[in-house]
């Protein structure tokens, strides 16, 4: 005698939300451990702030052409996700997004974020440059919604040239 048990099956909708979950999730540790970039993110009450900061010859050079990105040993970019809190699979959403990176001379680049569209995602990206073993400060501020004060988040890292 066998014993039958009953199997839910998944419906397709969250079979696609399990993979883009997946998916992202995958994206993360590969550029994490495999590029080198260093990543992180803080929450608010309404919102959670993804960012991540590499140089910019990790970009593969079809899509670097594509977002019309400078892959330079000596440029890297940020990367700001501005996710709902609590829900990190739906992507980004729109913010206005500013700061500024500096090096431990005190020399000072104002980073002009720019905004990649992935769907009903959005990201922002901008660049800076460095020189090799460079300490660099990271001081962002986003805003979220117009009719609510910025979030401000800080961040350092230090970047090595490529050979």
């Amino acid at each position: 005698m066998s014993l039958l048990i009953p199997m839910h099956t998944p419906h397709p909708s969250h079979l696609a939300r399990l993979s883009s979950l997946l998916l992202f999730s995958m994206l993360v540790l590969i550029s994490e451990a495999a590029l080198g970039a260093d990543s992180g993110q803080q929450e608010f009450r309404d919102v959670t702030i993804a960012y991540s900061a590499f140089n910019s010859s990790f970009i593969d050079p079809a899509t670097a052409r594509a977002y019309g990105i400078t892959r330079s040993k000596r440029q890297g970019l940020v990367n700001i996700a501005v996710l709902p809190r609590g829900r990190l699979t739906e992507g980004g959403k729109p913010a206005l997004v500013q700061g500024h990176v500096s090096n431990i001379l005190g020399q000072r680049q104002t980073l002009e974020f720019f905004p990649i569209e992935e769907g009903k995602a959005v990201y922002y990206l901008a660049p800076f440059r460095f020189d090799n073993r460079d300490f660099l400060t990271f001081k962002i501020s986003v805003q979220s919604d117009p009719n609510k004060p910025a979030h401000e988040i800080s961040f350092q890292r230090t970047f090595y040239q490529d050979d």
